[in-house]
């Protein structure tokens, strides 16, 4: 079996594939995307960093490939939907890099305590300017951390060795975990207010893209201290040089950015009260090492016994039971994603009742998808079908599955609810359709409606009265959004209404404003699948 290692990882994980009986390892580093594709037609893995492009057109021109590996977190550079297509698992090393993340979080906020680069170059400029470079200390001061996962959580044992009140906002920490890592549990705009540093730990989405923007650096305290080791673009660029030549933001550590790399002319580069780093998150020896010798072990393990570790596309489970839950562990991770979307912030269980064959069937593959579908928007590329159990545990949530041999009106049938502390719950349920399996939403907290289940949907609860579906469809029209589907639900005439509305594009700020502003709308959630 020949292993391609396309990008430079530890010679100790090198080595341990070349340990393997029957196995070739080509390292072909720096490898142009027309020689990648040449190596890869006989090849049954490939491992990578971050610097080959794993495409589709790689998957199509590998038709032996069982398995990528990815020596590092993310997986932005492997085209997951297409190894999905072509039966390949991607793997990726998700511990490997959380102390080395910390630790340098923290070497950049002690730098944004005491100056010590601006020091040092100005030593080296031969200078002695002792009463230029004063700075603060960390005893007592309140750090706020935003995102409490594996990395923030080192984070704060760190800042709590130093003296450090530590706050942190985290939608989805329950408070029984901050109270066991002695950690305050407040919400953003409590963070923003009280703290003298702040540091972020999440993953780059559409709900914290920005989230430290101008509005929010308003509401920070004068002189705060902000870091960013975490994704370029949590903390808005723009508004962070402002606030650094204002004063209100008396020094940042990044190194994270918008657009990488930096560019050469970027004004933070002029800026004497930041400090910035090229992405050195996990390029310590040890972080190196260890994700090089994990993701090695993954693959040996795979192509040896067919053991799957650390998958972001696959559940652990064997070929044959694999085709036939294919297409439930895929609607089950929409139901998890829609639930997780139109629901709370914070929930204590996630309850999973199945109908039909799968009461029958080992459907542990389909609860994981819907726990990752759930943690998809949360937790970004680090949850996966093997982490997701552990990582909804952490959050204080547990999760339930029923199963049901009551007749649910339909072959087989999906329900998903996620049950807030106060016991309100926000569901979802769905079933195949078709000689094709098509997935489709046949109901959302608890009124029947009946839509595909994929791409953008707008989730409406409405009064109902004459006339909502035309101004809806009118406001989307003046967007250019485009109506791709619709499904109407109601219980009595002249109460409430739901409306689910699948669209072509997202509408835009103003669009989804005036929905929400209308009278008649109780609730407008707009929702990814």
């Amino acid at each position: 079996m020949k292993v391609l290692v396309a990008d430079k990882i530890s010679p100790k994980g090198v080595a341990h594939l070349r340990q393997q009986p029957g196995f070739e390892v080509i390292e072909a580093y720096g490898s142009s995307p027309e020689k990648v594709l040449e190596l890869v037609k006989d090849v049954q893995a490939i491992v990578v960093r971050s610097e080959t492009k794993i495409t589709a057109a790689v998957f199509a021109a590998a038709p032996h490939l069982k398995v990528v590996g990815r020596a590092g977190v993310g997986v932005d550079n492997v085209d997951v939907e297409a190894a999905t297509e072509h039966g390949v698992v991607v793997m990726n090393t998700p511990a490997g890099n959380t102390i080395a993340t910390a630790e340098l979080t923290f070497t950049h906020i002690l730098c944004g305590a005491r100056p010590v680069p601006q020091a040092a170059a100005s030593m080296q400029a031969g200078q002695w300017e002792r009463k230029n470079f004063s700075g603060i200390e960390l005893f007592r001061k309140t750090l706020g951390i935003v995102g409490l996962g594996r990395i923030g959580g080192e984070v704060a044992k760190r800042a709590q060795a130093f003296g450090m009140r530590v706050l942190a906002f985290d939608p989805y920490l329950a408070p029984s975990r901050a109270k066991a890592m002695q950690v305050e549990g407040v919400t953003l705009d409590e963070l923003l207010g009280q703290s003298d540093y702040i540091t972020v730990h999440m993953p780059l989405t559409d709900d914290t893209k920005h989230m430290l923007d101008e509005a929010a650096l308003v509401k920070c305290r004068k002189g705060v201290r902000l870091f960013n080791c975490a994704r370029g673009g949590i903390i808005q660029e723009a508004a962070l040089i402002a606030g650094l030549k204002s004063g209100q933001v008396a020094a940042a550590g990044l190194d994270v950015f918008e657009d990488e790399p930096l560019a050469k002319d970027s004004e933070l580069r002029t800026l004497p009260n930041v400090v910035l780093t090229p992405h050195l998150g996990a390029s310590t020896a040890e972080a190196q090492e260890s994700v090089g010798i994990e993701v090695a072990e993954q693959i040996a393990d795979m192509l040896n016994r067919g053991v799957i570790r650390n998958a972001v596309n696959v559940p652990s489970i064997d070929a044959a039971t694999m085709k036939v839950l294919a297409p439930y562990i895929d609607l089950g991770a929409k139901l998890g994603t829609l639930v997780q979307q139109i629901g709370p912030p914070q929930i204590s269980m996630l309850s999973v009742t199945y109908w039909g064959r799968l009461v029958d069937l080992e459907a542990l593959a389909v609860t994981r998808s819907i726990e990752r579908g759930f943690l998809r928007r949360i937790a970004g590329d680090e949850v996966n079908f093997v982490n997701a159990s552990a990582r909804l545990e952490r959050l204080g949530i547990r999760t339930q599955v029923v199963t049901s041999t009551d007749d649910s009106g339909y072959t087989d049938l999906i329900q998903v609810e996620a049950v807030a502390a106060d016991g309100k719950i926000h569901s979802a349920a769905g079933t195949l359709i078709g000689k094709n399996n098509e997935p489709r939403i046949v109901n959302i907290n608890g009124r029947e409606v009946e839509v595909f289940a994929g791409g953008k949907l707008l989730v409406l609860e409405n009064l109902d009265q004459p006339g909502m579906v035309g101004q809806v469809g009118t406001i989307l029209g003046r967007d250019k959004v485009n109506i791709a589907d619709m499904s109407l639900s109601r219980l009595t005439p002249g109460g409430t209404a739901y409306m689910v509305v699948r669209v072509d594009s997202e509408p835009g700020e103003a669009a989804r404003q005036e929905i929400k502003g209308h009278p008649a709308i109780k609730m407008a959630k707009f929702v990814q699948l």
